[in-house]
């Protein structure tokens, strides 16, 4: 039987993955510091979710390709709360981001076109292009104090068979968010290189600059007190599509609702819409008991999120403190769940992250999983309960310490 090559990945374990596994076998109490699930971290979810889905309207099924009107007019109202004015009939509702994702390479790509995304970003996305058979290239982010979109790089990696650039706002794992400059200047390649933009902002609602209030207000206005778009959210200067959902927005992953936003010139985004539309009802992937469920829980929206928003930024604080005089530095991170540690290049990461793991079983993502391009970064979710975080933190930093601490000895 032959396969299709879109399923062709290299599946073979790993050395992490095996010591991992051999760990795991052996009942270790292993420090996962790459913990991303919000369900496993302790959260005190509303007790009102669950019977939000079994409203008796549930056992009736209406297709609307676009997903339920009600559900569309509770997501443009969260937006509107962040001082974004969208309109519900522009907002398609999908199982999932990962999903939108598939949306969209089929809307604006062919087999063997290209879409641009960011270096250093997430790996699923590679999986995403090449299940729909479109080919990803890499723009690079750089680094000088926060993270920045390089645009003379960019613009070199457009040619005629590019049709779209994805962005993440804010960036994981670097949590850089757009700021204003940056956002016309990719709007204006946009529109001058006739690519759409792809804009996930899965992470959007985590600012690390945000005072406590407003996890409990509404925000006043799309851009944050740094002056940084916290969201793109009402611009249409462009073909764009704003990707987000209740995975983390509500911490909510098992629940299967994400959505796009469909923005810019009028003709083109009521082109896009009714394609989108028309991809959307030949799966009619969401289901009925969320959509109905939607606008209930997006009143406990800032409940969930100030729990996440105080974990990462205690977290967060902790581990910079952790590396104060240190050889290790903690790289700014503006929003998101991860931290990005660059460490002593005289080992690889891989065998950072083997050594942590075997000698003190503490699990980290090394850089290159993230796509990294040079050595040496250590990648840490923020989520993980305070006293389990500060643990495996101080364990990975003596050991960084103790190994440093040789090799200027010899």
């Amino acid at each position: 039987m032959r396969f299709s090559n879109r399923v062709s990945f290299e599946d073979k374990p790993n050395r992490l993955s095996l010591l991992l596994a051999e760990k795991r076998a052996s009942n270790a109490a292993v420090i996962d510091l790459t913990e991303s699930n919000p369900t496993r971290i302790g959260l005190d979810y509303p007790s009102e979710l669950l019977p939000a889905l079994a409203q008796s309207s549930s056992l009736q099924y209406r297709p609307v390709p676009s997903g339920s009107l009600e559900a569309r007019q509770a997501i443009a109202a969260y937006y509107s709360e962040r001082g974004a004015r969208v309109n519900p009939d522009n907002v398609i509702l999908s199982a999932s981001t990962s999903e939108a994702y598939s949306w969209l390479f089929k809307l604006v790509a062919g087999p063997d076109d290209l879409v641009l995304a960011p270096r250093p970003s997430y790996p699923l996305l590679d999986y995403l292009a090449a299940l729909e058979s479109v080919q990803l290239d890499r723009y690079p982010l750089y680094h000088d104090g926060a993270w920045h979109p390089d645009f003379d790089q960019l613009q070199a990696s457009i040619t005629e068979n590019t049709h779209a650039v994805v962005c993440v706002n804010p960036n994981n794992p670097t949590g850089s968010y757009f700021n204003i400059d940056e956002w016309q200047r990719l709007s204006g390649i946009a529109i001058r290189r006739s690519v759409a933009l792809i804009v996930d902002e899965v992470f959007s609602d985590y600012s690390l600059h945000a005072s406590p209030a407003d996890w409990r207000d509404p925000i006043a206005g799309s851009s944050s007190r740094s002056g940084l778009l916290e969201t793109v959210a009402g611009r249409h200067d462009c073909l764009n599509f704003v990707l987000n959902g209740f995975s983390k927005m509500l911490c909510l992953p098992q629940m299967k609702l994400g959505w796009i936003v469909v923005q810019g010139p009028q003709r083109e985004r009521q082109d896009a819409c009714r394609r989108l539309e028309w991809i959307a009802d030949t799966f009619l992937s969401v289901n009925t008991p969320v959509q109905n469920a939607a606008g209930s829980w997006l009143t406990y929206r800032k409940q969930i999120q100030s729990q996440v928003a105080h974990r990462i930024s205690r977290n967060y604080s902790f581990l910079r403190d952790a590396a104060e005089g240190s050889p290790c530095s903690v790289l700014h991170v503006q929003g998101g769940w991860y931290a990005v540690l660059q460490i002593p290049d005289n080992m690889s990461e891989e065998e950072w992250v083997l050594l942590l793991l075997r000698q003190d079983n503490v699990l980290v993502h090394p850089g290159y999983f993230f796509d990294f391009e040079r050595e040496a970064f250590l990648i840490l979710s923020l989520l993980p309960p305070p006293a389990l975080f500060e643990e495996g933190v101080s364990k990975m930093m003596g050991r960084i310490r103790t190994i440093s601490g040789e090799n200027l000895n010899t």
